[in-house]
């Protein structure tokens, strides 16, 4: 079962979305919050599988938003994914979000269809991303300077590993391309993520890209090809 956590300051966005996710048989909202403190809260008692967060909700402190309570809950509980929510079509706020954190994003217009199949996507670890957005993250990629530590903190199996991760690959899609178990995937992601002090799947994929795991013109082509890349 699918536990997901409703955060929004806007009690019909909340209302709507436990309507929607509700009529599915796999998912359970098991919470809504309406500020940053109470969301913190709940994820720590409720530890749900996938957080729908809104961007510009207030956070913890004043001054702060709905990045502030990303950042916090993928401190305190990693394994947790979070889906922004946003009204906003800006690009920079979408990739402010993906590089604090976020799994994936989902604007406030999105229908039923679009809402359910995010919420799946990110409790399997996966992202649904427009290629506009993909796009940009590899652009910024290849134009930016490494930002984390040097490969030689993995093993060989860990770098191979966090090379197919990098190409946007399930766990199951990573066990089966090194004929290893699942549970082995998950084993080494965690230590991956350990060792280089990021916070999840989408840091690390995004790690694996600087770190030219994957050659960013094959990285380009992948997301310029699907509508959406995994992560």
């Amino acid at each position: 079962m699918i536990r997901v956590l409703i955060v929004d300051d806007h009690k019909v966005v909340r209302q709507g979305l436990r309507y929607l996710l509700e009529q599915e048989d796999d998912i359970e909202v098991v919470g809504e919050c309406a500020d940053g403190a109470t969301a913190l809260r709940a994820v720590r008692s409720l530890e749900p599988t996938v957080v729908l967060l809104d961007l510009f909700m207030p956070g913890p402190a004043p001054g702060e938003n709905g990045l502030s309570v990303l950042t916090q809950i993928k401190r305190d509980r990693p394994a947790t994914e979070v889906l922004m929510l946003t009204s906003s079509n800006a690009d920079e706020h979408i990739l402010a979000a993906i590089r604090a954190g976020a799994l994936a994003y989902l604007p406030k217009t999105a229908g039923v269809d679009q809402v359910v199949a995010s919420v799946r996507a990110a409790a399997r670890g996966e992202s649904l991303l427009e290629p506009r957005i993909a796009v940009r993250l590899v652009r910024e990629i290849r134009e930016g300077a490494t930002r984390h530590g040097p490969l030689d903190q993995l093993s060989p199996r860990e770098v191979e590993v966090l090379g197919v991760l990098a190409r946007g690959r399930s766990n199951r899609e990573i066990a089966r391309t090194l004929a290893i178990s699942e549970e082995t995937v998950k084993a080494h992601v965690s230590s991956i993520l350990a060792k280089l002090q990021l916070a999840d799947r989408t840091q690390a994929a995004i790690f694996g890209l600087q770190q030219r795991l994957v050659p960013l013109d094959d990285a380009l082509n992948e997301t310029d090809s699907g509508r959406g890349s995994s992560s």
